[in-house]
């Protein structure tokens, strides 16, 4: 498996000849020039991970693209009529050699007055899980975790006793565009805190692919 990450929560996946693209939200714009994308992971509708012209420009890019998501965007998607497959908690699908199962049903709590809106978490070849904007548990083994690092709607407690319950080999950030340059002491105490319980973290080399 190849992954490398675009930016925020949008990773371009290889695995088993499949190219797989996650959350091509508003944060970033290179993936509106991709091309050899057979699959769009889109997990809730918020805008730094689901973003419409961008998903328009992979389809024109992309013409054979696949966009899989939850009933919740797929609203979304069917006010511009781009097609879609549901693969929401509970289910999988195979494309090509690829499994993937979906995990998760509600975004985390932003404020109690702000409504928490439809989260699927994705679990690719039961290697790699994204759990998008949650702390989700898929209840078997990780190897490799997207671990969301800074967002309104975590603090850095929760986000290394995610890391502890799930114990996946290796674990890297996302959701982290709102982290400044200073932003290196949150990933120091990522590294510090998980390397007793075995978690090796590792901070992508932007653009550049990790192989696993």
């Amino acid at each position: 498996m190849n992954i490398t990450k675009i930016g925020h929560c949008c990773l371009l996946i290889k695995d088993q000849g499949l190219t797989i693209l996650t959350d091509p939200g508003a944060f970033t714009t290179e993936q509106d020039s991709m091309t050899g994308i057979d699959l769009v992971l889109i997990t809730h509708e918020h805008q730094d991970h689901f973003h419409i012209d961008s998903v328009k420009e992979i389809i024109k890019n992309n013409p054979n693209v696949i966009i899989v998501t939850n009933t919740a965007v797929g609203k979304f998607l069917d006010e511009v009529q781009i097609p879609y497959q549901i693969l929401e908690h509970g289910d999988s699908q195979i494309f090509g050699a690829v499994e993937v199962e979906g995990f998760g049903e509600k975004h985390a709590e932003v404020y109690k007055t702000i409504p928490l809106v439809q989260n699927t978490g994705y679990f690719i070849s039961g290697r790699f899980f994204y759990s998008g904007d949650a702390f989700v548990d898929p209840g078997k083994p990780v190897e490799i975790l997207a671990l969301p690092v800074a967002a309104p709607w975590l603090k850095i407690s929760e986000v290394i006793d995610y890391a502890k319950l799930i114990k996946p080999k290796t674990a890297f950030p996302v959701h982290d565009a709102i982290v400044s340059k200073a932003g290196g002491f949150i990933n120091s105490m990522l590294e510090k805190f998980l390397k007793p319980d075995g978690v090796k973290y590792i901070l992508p080399d932007s653009q550049k692919p990790m192989e696993f």
